[in-house]
């Protein structure tokens, strides 16, 4: 959950100045040499820039950032107009933007923006400087490539393009349908080199879905296939050098990395990963850890520095403090709840099999797994054959209860939700980290285009919860009262609510809460953080305005109660919809359509554009769910 909430590093924490990268250029050493010193610093870095954030993804930065040092350093500094290079797995985005910073592709006072808003997003966009695709979620980056290849072709151009897979990203069925095209077309102008660390996430890559031989599997596709130790740089210069001379082939570099590479008690080796799961995939570390992982990499980087006759490094630090926190008593936490609820619910009835993308720790599955382990499959990062599966056990007098974020789980699986619809058996869908929070991720990780690409599924009904009772209540709804299919949204970080809950409130198909209430005008929302906004923004225009505002929760986004909506506006004659989706899809254009014969006038605030990367607040605010802007709309 680290990569979720962004607890920044309280205290000292330590950079490289620009000045260093600089001046290492200017060494009388060989191009190896640099490469070696450069990916070192870079580390350094890295792990400032991710303290800092308090979120990013320390293990496949530090497994991949030799590779991209080499390719920056040996192709895209002598040639950036012929020589193309992007990651299609995204969670190394702290090691691209760290070469791209000490290279001077990006402005070095970048190193301080990590997930911040107007800095760097926490994948890859194409809206920063020298970002030459955006990642979306895994399996893209082939088929990118082979597009760009066609068009430069067409246009009489000769690029070579570099693309960085992850090993854990091979269980994407794209990548393979990319394969045989590239052959087709002789595509020679393709490297692709696979960050081979041997984890996913924090599991083993062999636990979940084993890859087996390689090298033989893309050879039989016709690629040319290499195979290195990917933190070697004379190794991986080697490879690259006799991959230079082949021009008639797509080629691959399975390259050989540790996770976590750098830090002794980082690194994936250092542990037993049979027994317990990888510690640094996700989430700035603890101030202990990071000074000892800062001061083991300083020492590292220095000693390296020393042997080819060059001074140590000058190193700069600032002060972190972590930001007051508010004294909110009644923070609600979803995902624990959902956890509670589900194994609950699986001891009474033994049809429910749970099924999981690579998630487990987000979607709240690890105590499921110990309980039930024969009920459990991991299906790896392969969401169209999990949901597809899910179908099959439903067919089959199971009760399957699928797990992903809900930005994956909404638009890879599409099709095959669609199709497990027509069949009229009963699944239920689990999205977690719904809607726009948390902001440090970017825009291919927040789920605010779910209720619309899911509303249009028959026999398909979608509620979010608002509370830990309420999610008791969905879930039970979904399991023993629900004849058809339930996708449940859920928030996944912890929110402190200000609005009650009655736990008597029966949990019906449609029916709304009057949570607060109001007779001058009337805010509808849904999930906990939206209506405590909602419910905040109703108690300050009473302060403030004398407005009476109620607030009314509707979680079933899908499906309204239209008599019960209209009792429960009452005398009100403004509405306004807080939704936390595309302001042109979600909740709120349904309930405009139901009240569109009442003399009421609606209006709607959600997300008009493509959401920004940022702290929590910085996104709330960026987005206008604030009090100043909302307001202006019920008064």
């Amino acid at each position: 959950m680290g990569d979720q909430i962004g607890e920044i590093v309280e205290g000292n924490i330590y950079y490289i100045p620009f000045q260093e990268f600089k001046d290492l250029e200017n060494c009388n050493l060989t191009d190896n040499q640099i490469v070696k010193v450069f990916s070192n610093m870079c580390r350094v870095n890295i792990l400032f820039m991710i303290a800092n954030a308090g979120s990013g993804h320390i293990g496949s930065s530090f497994s991949s950032i030799e590779i991209m040092s080499l390719i920056y350093k040996k192709y895209i500094q002598k040639n950036p107009k012929s020589n193309i290079f992007f990651s299609s797995k995204g969670h190394d985005s702290p090691a691209l933007y760290n070469v791209l910073i000490s290279e001077g592709l990006l402005e070095f006072e970048n190193l301080f923006k990590l997930r911040r808003i107007n800095g760097l997003p926490g994948h890859p966009d194409i809206n920063t400087k020298n970002i030459i695709t955006n990642t979306g979620s895994l399996g893209m980056g082939i088929s990118k490539a082979k597009g760009m290849i066609t068009a430069d072709r067409l246009k009489g151009n000769k690029k070579q393009y570099f693309v960085l897979l992850g090993d854990g990203e091979l269980q994407e069925g794209q990548i393979w349908e990319s394969l045989v095209s590239a052959v087709n077309s002789k595509m020679g102008e393709l490297t692709v080199i696979v960050d081979h660390n041997k984890l996913q996430s924090d599991t083993l890559v062999s636990k979940v879905s084993d890859l087996g031989n390689l090298e033989l599997k893309f050879k039989s596709f016709g690629w040319h296939v290499e195979r290195c130790d990917g933190n070697d740089i004379d190794d991986l210069s080697e490879v690259f050098e006799r991959l230079d001379d082949i021009k008639s082939v797509p080629k691959i570099i399975i390259a050989d990395t540790i996770k976590g590479k750098g830090v002794s008690f980082m690194e994936h080796t250092s542990i037993d990963s049979d027994v317990e799961n990888y510690k640094f995939h996700s989430g700035a570390p603890d101030s202990i850890s990071y000074n000892k992982a800062c001061n083991e990499l300083i020492d590292k980087t220095n000693l390296l520095r020393n042997e080819h006759g060059l001074k140590p490094l000058e190193i700069t630090s600032i002060n972190n403090k972590k930001p007051q926190l508010v004294n909110k008593s009644n923070i609600q936490k979803l995902i624990p709840a959902y956890t509670k609820s589900l194994i609950d619910l699986a001891s009474k009835n033994k049809s429910i099999v749970a099924l999981d993308a690579d998630l487990i720790l987000d979607t709240g599955l690890i105590e499921f797994e110990e309980k039930f382990p024969e009920r459990f499959v991991e299906c790896g990062i392969a969401e169209q054959d999990m949901v597809s599966q899910a179908g099959g056990m439903a067919l089959n007098g199971l009760l399957p209860i699928v797990h992903s974020f809900s930005c994956f789980l909404s638009s890879r699986p599409n099709e095959q939700m669609y199709n497990n619809s027509t069949e009229k058996t009963k699944i239920i869908y689990v999205g977690s980290l719904a809607g726009l929070i948390p902001g440090g991720p970017g825009h291919s990780h927040q789920a605010v285009r779910d209720i619309a690409s899911l509303s249009g599924i028959p026999n398909l009904t979608i509620i979010e919860p608002c509370c830990e009772s309420e999610v008791f209540k969905a879930l039970d709804w979904a399991v023993n009262s629900n004849i058809n299919s339930t996708y449940i949204r859920l928030t996944s970080i912890p929110i402190p609510i200000s609005f009650n809950y009655n736990n008597k409130n029966e949990l019906k198909l449609g029916s709304s809460f009057k949570l607060k209430d109001g007779k001058d005008c009337m805010i509808i929302s849904h999930g906990p953080l939206f209506l405590s906004i909602a419910h905040d923004i109703a108690t300050k225009l009473k302060d403030e305005e004398d407005v009476s505002c109620g607030v009314i929760n509707i979680p079933w986004l899908n499906y309204i109660d239209s008599v019960q909506l209209i009792k429960d506006i009452g005398l009100a004659k403004k509405v306004l919809i807080i939704d936390n989706h595309y302001a042109d899809s979600g909740l709120g254009m349904r309930v405009k359509s139901t009240l569109s014969d009442c003399e009421i006038k609606v209006s709607i605030h959600g997300i008009k554009e493509i959401p920004k990367s940022g702290t929590n607040q910085e996104i709330l605010d960026y987005h206008g769910y604030n009090y100043e802007n909302l307001k202006m709309k019920l008064i």
